[in-house]
């Protein structure tokens, strides 16, 4: 699809994943995005996700992207991929003339939890984690929650959760109890398979503001938001759930766009939550080129944002 309509910044190139029956079209789940790039004038080309995922060859994956005359700053709008995919990635569009707007070190920085929790500290729910290079020791993980005490917890890896599989494989109502706690990690470890990123990460459950109950999972969900920084300044901010009332609540976009600044990535997203005693929290930090936009924020608005970079 690389091809420029009107231009709005020549500069700026917005990378997708190809549609897997036509390399040439963006996968469907970006088309809204990839339209309104082509309505904005911004020059757009597809990556071949398998081949950079499943195949370990960046230089296929990129094979599509027509070099630029002169270097542009990318955007890769797609899946979630690991850093060092995404150190491949990076490297293959540098030889195309496309740097990345952020640098593979600011991309495990904001990908990876345990990377970022030192800047979010004192305004996320307590965290701790281990590395995994085999099974967990059950009494290692059992020591690293005695700061939890009998204390609520839920478990994720360094990237995602087993949220919709809440009691399943998320939710730890008790972090002393060892069986409770061996019962869950076992678990969502074989829910996660070859995908696990890294290790464990626990977290203090924190009672956030309650919005409904997921209406296929039964996960409950809380007033949860997703804010998006472009250069320290937000550009988007959407409430993250499709279902239940928000009513009147919004963030402290003062305060959020504040502690931004101390965020080492140009373009990045901070998902925010209300509690119950209507303080806000942190929930994490995330790579903004591989957040899903929330259907109730305007692609327009957001990739209009994107074209303006330099």
């Amino acid at each position: 699809m690389d091809k420029i309509s009107g231009s709005q910044n020549a500069s700026v190139r917005l990378l997708f994943p190809a549609h897997p029956l036509d390399p040439r079209s963006p996968d469907p789940s970006y088309l809204e995005e990839a339209a309104a790039a082509a309505a904005l004038g911004l020059r757009c080309s597809t990556i071949n996700f398998e081949a950079l995922v499943a195949e370990d060859d960046s230089a296929r994956a990129v094979s599509r992207v027509i070099p630029a005359g002169e270097e542009e700053t990318g955007v890769y709008r797609g899946w979630m991929i690991t850093p060092a995919q995404y150190a491949s990635l990076f490297t293959a569009l540098l030889g195309r003339g496309v740097r990345l707007v952020n640098s593979p070190e600011e991309y495990r920085r904001s990908h990876y939890l345990p990377e970022s929790y030192s800047v979010i500290e004192g305004q996320t729910p307590k965290t701790v984690w281990m590395r995994l290079e085999s099974a967990p020791s059950m009494p290692a993980v059992m020591d690293l929650l005695s700061p939890f005490g009998a204390g609520p917890v839920i478990v994720k890896d360094y990237v995602k959760s087993r949220k919709h599989e809440w009691a399943e494989a998320c939710f730890i109502p008790d972090a002393s109890d060892a069986a409770g706690v061996a019962r869950i990690v076992h678990r969502f470890l074989e829910l996660q398979g070859s995908d696990l990123n890294e290790g464990l990460v626990f977290r203090e459950f924190v009672e956030f503001e309650p919005l409904t109950t997921h209406s296929q999972s039964g996960m409950p969900l809380t007033q949860e938001f997703r804010l998006f920084f472009l250069d320290g300044a937000p550009i988007v901010v959407s409430q993250y759930w499709d279902q239940g009332d928000y009513g009147a609540a919004r963030p402290p976009m003062e305060r959020f766009t504040a502690l931004a600044s101390h965020v080492q990535s140009r373009f990045f997203t901070m998902d925010v939550a209300k509690r119950r005693d209507g303080e806000w929290m942190v929930m994490e930090l995330g790579d903004a080129q591989v957040s899903q936009l929330p259907e109730q924020a305007s692609a327009m608005d957001f990739i209009a944002s994107l074209g303006r970079l330099a």
